[in-house]
């Protein structure tokens, strides 16, 4: 999906939590992809009060709730955990920070000095926490000044900082003395850029030994963190003695060269969560909820865009007050799936009081090694987490724009408002207006959910409701399975069947499609936008994706200068078309145009009376496809084009093109060289969806519809029209065992 640079607004301030009582219960799994005889653990939170809820395992069929729609379907299972069960609210952890754990030499010294690099981006909007331990810490205050705390004491600057300016900082103490010392490395006009404050602490409290030191936060009540710090930090330490303002530099670019108890190098083992200790004690700590890595230090000049090729030029964290990577919850109860479970999407459904209602969704795979049907339907988990949470679609200033409407909030859109400490998606700004690199599955994922919005995992469900129709067996397979198992986990099928949107891909999963394509696979893409942003999978942290929207594609926030490369894989991110892999070589289209008002049907072109395509058209007419469907047309909201230039094979069929779309469908950036007139829907060609089908030199075939509402249209007659015909002609061939000729 795309949209301009998302607002910065604070919905939370106009929609109290108090008002809304739309989510009562709510939970996560510890996985999303469970093979049979694995065990998988459920976490669980009662928003409303309660202290009783009930569970129930059920098999997913279709999600679409809606008065003119096909109607929710899901299968009750029988499951030894369905019943009821106690429970209680469960808090959040939210915020980044690195843990260091607590050792003698972290406890508060009598003589010390605490310094770093900073780049603050919200100075003066609460007290942030820089760097410290038990009793003694180095923060700005509520008024974004620069300040020592010692033991309940205060002494800060009289000038505040400036955001986004790197500043070297120090505090120490000494024989009764302390000294806070801060000092701009780019100067503005009008502001001294430097201060120096003394003063005289009352003595020493004592304090419980071995306390963790933190960097970014510090603990707060219940041990969990507090006085989270936004912005960058880079070579934080701390010396064991009280040293000069005058040593600052040398401190931060030297500090072996002097008296050390710990310096922290952010440059070291950036794709991974260790945080390492270069001092003589090796008091190494972790980085917790997913500060943001790989980021520009001081001393980025341009002269590389690689933190691997440059490190020293990438030796900062960015943390930020809205950085989640796991909920931390308790288990509240755990099933392990029986042996003979089919392949399948399945969930927790769980229910507290009248109306109080989640499913928490996970995928049954089959057993390794072992297809139990031709057919797998791949779920794109990674574009679930993507999406996970997403604020953007309110947050957004051009939303109604783009959908040529009022908005309209969901409950729980009115819930993620106030609940921001359920994590952001990689379509969200931080806090302090940075884009979010990271998404994780362990935090309820509320918009991925049956009866939400029919948007990717809903509206994937219209396809594995349509294989229920059709009564056609099936295996489910899901992306961050195929990341760490590659192609060996789809090489047993003969056919794959994406959903509708799978627009984030990993090198390892790209190469197993890839893979599979080229062996003579057979693989059937009924989405839009797919494959179209190139994707980490953390090697450390299950379930986590990370996302670099670099200088192109239609983004929702642009990265940083320098940022682009991610962190987790070490390589560029950004659109794989900028990285010489266009959706066109490996499906045929690729995204090109956008729309939020309503669909279009497709028209037969030529192509379409090959007869290579009769097993496609086979009892279809002359007249338009899919003038009908949730979204108006089974052309809508997101399309691809075929384009020889970006790869679409030279012997590919182009069958049908969508036409007639309004002016709120506007070509993507990547289409444009310059900005100019005619762009929309109703003057460019540009604007359509394509549908394309091609065979591959080892028997096997692509058939792409380029388009998002595709799947949306299926149901529509009862099942009975020519979408659900086409796509059923489709895959009965794609199962025969006979190979294509090419």
């Amino acid at each position: 999906m795309s949209s301009s640079c998302a607002g910065s607004f604070s919905p939370a301030r106009i929609c109290p939590l108090a008002e809304i009582e739309a989510i009562q219960i709510m939970g996560y799994g510890d996985r999303l992809a469970v093979r049979p005889g694995e065990k998988i653990a459920f976490k669980v939170s009662l928003e409303s009060g309660a202290d009783r809820y009930r569970a129930h395992i059920v098999r997913l069929i279709c999600g679409d709730d809606r008065p003119d729609g096909p109607g929710f379907r899901e299968r009750e299972i029988d499951a030894a955990v369905n019943g009821e069960h106690a429970g209680r609210q469960q808090a959040i952890d939210c915020g980044s920070y690195v843990l260091v754990p607590g050792a003698a030499a972290l406890d508060r010294p009598g003589r010390f000095t605490l310094a770093a690099l900073v780049w603050p981006t919200l100075p003066g909007t609460g007290a942030q926490t820089i760097l410290g331990g038990g009793g003694y810490r180095l923060a700005l205050d509520v008024g974004g000044r620069l300040a020592l705390h010692l033991d309940g004491w205060q002494l800060a600057a009289k000038r505040p900082l400036h955001p986004r300016r790197w500043y070297r900082i120090l505090a120490s103490l000494d024989a009764g003395e302390a000294v806070i010392h801060y000092e701009a490395l780019d100067r503005v006009l009008g502001d001294a850029g430097s201060e120096t404050c003394r003063a005289k602490p009352p003595a020493g409290k004592d304090r419980p030994a071995a306390q963790p030191f933190l960097i970014g936060a510090h603990l707060g009540e219940h041990a969990r963190s507090a006085g989270h710090f936004n912005g960058k930090i880079e070579a934080p330490c701390l010396a064991a003695e009280a040293l000069a303002s005058a040593d600052l530099a040398a401190l931060l670019a030297r500090p072996r060269d002097f008296p050390l108890l710990a310096a922290w190098d952010f440059a070291r083992d950036i794709e991974t969560a260790f945080i390492q200790d270069i001092g003589p004690r090796g008091l190494h700590g972790r980085a917790v909820n997913l500060p943001a890595r790989g980021v520009t230090g001081h001393r980025w000049a341009g002269r590389s865009v690689s933190w691997r090729e440059a490190p020293a030029d990438y030796a900062a964290i960015h943390f930020h007050e809205d950085d989640l990577y796991d909920c931390g919850w308790e288990t509240s109860f755990a099933w392990r799936i029986p042996a003979d479970l089919p392949s399948g999407i399945y969930a927790a459904r769980l229910r507290c009081g009248a109306a109080g209602e989640d499913h928490i969704p996970f995928f049954v795979l089959p057993p390794k090694g072992k297809a139990r049907a031709p057919v797998a339907f791949l779920a794109a988990s990674a574009t679930y987490l993507a999406y996970a949470n997403s604020h953007d679609a309110y947050e957004d200033p051009t939303a109604e724009r783009a959908h040529g409407a009022l908005l309209t909030l969901s409950p729980t859109d009115l819930f993620l408002m106030a609940r921001r400490d359920l994590g952001l998606s990689t379509y969200d700004v931080h806090r302090d207006g940075s884009g979010c690199f990271y998404s994780s599955r362990l935090r309820p994922i509320l918009n991925m959910r049956p009866k939400r919005a029919l948007w990717s995992f809903n509206a994937d469900l219209h396809v594995t409701d349509w294989l229920e129709q059709l009564g056609e067996p099936y295996d489910v397979v899901d992306d961050e399975t195929l990341d760490a198992e590659g192609a060996e986990l789809i090489a047993g099928y003969r056919c794959l069947i994406t959903g509708t949107h799978p627009e984030y891909y990993s090198p390892r999963m790209r190469g197993a499609l890839e893979a599979f394509i080229e062996g003579g696979g057979r693989l059937i893409y009924l989405g839009g936008n797919g494959f179209y942003w190139k994707i980490g999978w953390h090697k450390e942290l299950p379930g986590v994706i990370e996302v670099r929207r670099g200088e192109g594609g239609t983004r929702s926030w642009a990265g940083a200068p320098g940022e682009t490369y991610l962190s987790t894989l070490g390589e560029p991110g950004g659109l794989w078309r900028a990285l010489g892999q266009p959706p066109q070589r490996l499906v045929g289209v690729g995204y090109a145009s956008e729309g939020f008002d309503s669909g279009a049907p497709y028209h037969r072109l030529p192509d379409s009376h090959d007869p290579r395509a009769a097993f496609i058209f086979e009892g279809i007419g002359e007249g338009p496809i899919g003038d009908f469907g949730a979204f108006g047309g089974a052309a809508a909201l997101e399309l691809d084009i075929a384009d020889r230039a970006l790869g679409t094979p030279a012997h590919a069929l182009r069958l049908a093109e969508s036409k007639d779309h309004s002016n709120i469908y506007v070509l993507t950036p990547e289409e444009l060289v310059t900005n100019y007139p005619g762009t929309d829907g109703i003057e460019s060609p540009l604007v359509r969806a394509d549908m394309v089908f091609f065979e591959t030199p080892a028997g096997g075939a692509v058939f792409s519809t380029g388009s998002i509402g595709w799947a949306a249209s299926l149901a529509h007659a009862g099942y009975s029209n020519e979408v659900a015909r086409i796509t059923a002609n489709v895959l009965r061939r794609f199962i025969d065992p006979t190979p294509f000729a090419l």
